[in-house]
């Protein structure tokens, strides 16, 4: 699964890492990846990285299943 991050949507919420470990902030509190200085990497699908998508109030994490893989 591709899941992209938009760091300009964040408004340093914090529900992303607290729903998924994927997920960490930088100094300024906006989202990124907690293992990757990339905006777009490749996951497995968990259902907690859909929960933080989902649960992004600003829609700063997209998520795009490739079901061709």
């Amino acid at each position: 699964m591709n899941v992209k991050l938009t760091p300009e949507k964040c408004i340093a919420c914090g529900l992303c890492q607290t729903i998924s470990t994927v997920f960490d902030y930088d100094d300024d509190g906006i989202v990124i990846f907690s293992e990757s200085t990339e905006l777009e990497i490749d996951v497995p699908l968990t259902p907690a990285i859909m929960e933080a998508a989902k649960s992004c109030p600003t829609r700063a994490i997209e998520v795009e299943r490739d079901y061709f893989k």
